[in-house]
């Protein structure tokens, strides 16, 4: 609370509207409407570089990878894992380098959504905003009630009402997200920091048992790659270990989201951006090689009716076999954060893509209510209210709500990543047609268009895997609940863009239309093409080392 004279009337002024850029829209058509609105957009600009990195390198590590990779190990064996977690990496570090070139080029509001509006065709734009939206949305209360769950490590008998957990966790969360951009940013410059740790501890803990440093002793090895062996369920596992593995990795594109409210996203987003390699090669592939050599694929452990139960943790389990004690209950406190830091992402996420929409007319106006302290007042009140559905955890209805939920937000990430590629291949397209050089572009993808198409077609298998799995699940026979409650976002996503596109006519955006001016921070783009020709002639000029600490870092 403002303690100085008039502290308390600046503190009621900051909830009134924020004055827009002012922009003459008299004559454009909608998608040009929609293309200035976005670019337009008064939201706060105080996320900083250090914010960015902390996003970028811990932003998806979390229950996906310290919890779901014991589903993952359990159902593929130690050798899927590795090879699916570095399919679907790759796949991603492609996407990730597609989206850091459109957004550091267009730091817009909404960001894939605007991108699918303006490259590809308005009814697909829609589809995808409402699908990023509602995966968010959906999350935010199942990440809570995932929360109290988790506490259920240190209370089995749950002596404690679960609504009290719940409670602290919504006021906690929302309170962050009141304070803004910057308190988003802080809060996962944290919560990232504790996951990075974690993770770095564990793998060099995790060598130290495989090589008969715990406790309990015994050299490992690579025993288990050889007992029980490394697949457990031949090719149909690897596909069902390859869809898990791309839910791991939800969250690695809100860096793009989050570049309308970076101070500067020309030095900052290219620096995240490639900071995605040495999370994919750290973080998941090397602590998920180190997993399947001291915890066999067949540990009945590995299988929890719970994505947030600890004790299925591969990592807490291989702490118990080799004899440590404490350290159990430090992963669950890391798998909490890990849970909290979602709930965090969760709001910032879904205000965003909310407010974008609105700016579009994709969604009601109210929305797009942004007050003088660049926020999106609206937007996080209304994710804010939707999760209250957290109180569903003291319901018996609890187990179904939490299936249903989670199959609405199942596959948002995959079309999310696969419009992105596709996006900047037709971006591309559109600088050949119309005669624009590449030069221009403040930061170029590392693998260009064939990583964009290499990520597209990728992103289409794990759908098609996804859509095998579903049909034909591992160990059951074919039937329509088991079929919906692991693909209801795609006939959701089908049904969004249709109904859209059957409404309002919207036409496929030709390449020589495309708007590819609109929403850039620097207007000279002559002076912009010089000053990065001269950033580059810079890095050449020295030694190797050098360009290649430039090229990856």
């Amino acid at each position: 609370m403002p303690t100085k004279a008039g502290g308390w009337q600046e503190f009621k002024d900051s909830f009134k509207p924020m004055k827009s850029i002012e922009v003459d829209t008299e004559g454009m058509t909608d998608l040009e409407k929609a293309a200035v609105l976005t670019a337009a957009s008064p939201l706060s600009r105080k996320l900083k570089s250090r914010h960015l990195q902390m996003i970028a390198i811990g932003g998806s590590i979390g229950t996906g990878l310290f919890v779901g990779s014991g589903v993952s190990l359990s159902t593929g064996g130690p050798a899927a894992v590795v090879i699916a977690f570095i399919l679907i990496g790759s796949m991603l570090f492609a996407t990730v380098h597609a989206l850091g070139e459109l957004a550091v080029t267009f730091p817009v509001s909404g960001s894939f959504s605007t991108y699918s509006s303006r490259f590809l065709d308005p009814a697909w734009g829609f589809a995808m905003g409402w699908n990023y939206g509602l995966q968010w949305l959906v999350t935010f209360p199942l990440e809570i009630i995932a929360a109290a769950i988790t506490l259920n490590f240190w209370d089995p008998e749950q002596k404690y009402n679960p609504t009290i957990w719940v409670t602290i966790f919504w006021v906690v969360i929302v309170t962050i997200n009141f304070f803004g951009v910057k308190g988003y940013g802080e809060a996962e410059f944290f919560f990232s920091l504790v996951k990075v740790v974690a993770v770095i501890g564990f793998i060099i803990l995790g060598i130290v048992i495989a090589c008969g440093g715990g406790p309990k002793g015994g050299y490992l090895g690579a025993k288990y790659w050889h007992d029980p062996g490394s697949f457990a369920a031949g090719f149909k596992g690897l596909c069902t270990v390859f869809v898990n593995a791309a839910f791991a990795f939800s969250g690695t594109e809100l860096v793009g989201l989050a570049a309308a409210e970076t101070a500067n996203p020309r030095v900052s987003l290219p620096k995240a951006t490639k900071q995605v390699f040495w999370r994919i090669t750290l973080f998941y592939v090397v602590s998920l090689a180190v997993i399947g050599c001291i915890v066999p694929y067949n540990d009945s452990r590995l299988i929890s009716n719970s994505p947030v139960d600890a004790s299925a943790s591969p990592f807490v389990i291989a702490i118990f076999n080799a004899g440590i004690g404490g350290l159990p209950s430090v992963m669950n406190a890391v798998i909490l954060i890990s849970v909290l830091s979602v709930g965090n992402s969760s709001i910032y996420g879904c205000s965003r893509t909310f407010t974008a929409l609105a700016e579009q007319g994709q969604a009601p106006k109210f929305l797009a209510y942004i007050d003088r302290s660049g926020r999106p007042l609206f937007g996080i009140i209304f994710s804010s209210v939707f999760g209250l559905l957290c109180y569903l955890v003291a319901s018996d209805k609890q187990g179904a709500a939490f299936t249903w939920m989670l199959a609405l937000s199942g596959l948002s990430s995959i079309f999310t990543w696969g419009s992105v590629c596709l996006c900047h291949i037709r971006f591309r397209r559109a600088m050949k047609v119309q005669g624009r050089s590449l030069k221009e572009l403040p930061f170029r993808s590392a693998v260009g268009v064939y990583g964009s198409w290499y990520g597209f077609i990728l992103n289409c298998l794990v759908l098609s895997g996804s859509f095998w799995v579903a049909v034909w699940p591992i160990g059951r026979s074919p039937n329509a609940e088991a079929f919906f409650s692991s693909y209801l976002a795609a006939p959701v996503v089908l049904i969004s863009y249709l109904g859209f596109k059957i409404w309002k006519r919207t036409p496929f955006i030709r390449a020589k239309d495309m708007d590819i001016i609109t929403g850039r921070r620097e207007i000279d783009l002559d002076i912009l093409a010089q000053e990065l020709e001269e950033e580059r002639a810079c890095i050449r000029s020295r030694n190797f080392g050098y360009r290649l600490y430039k090229f990856w870092c």
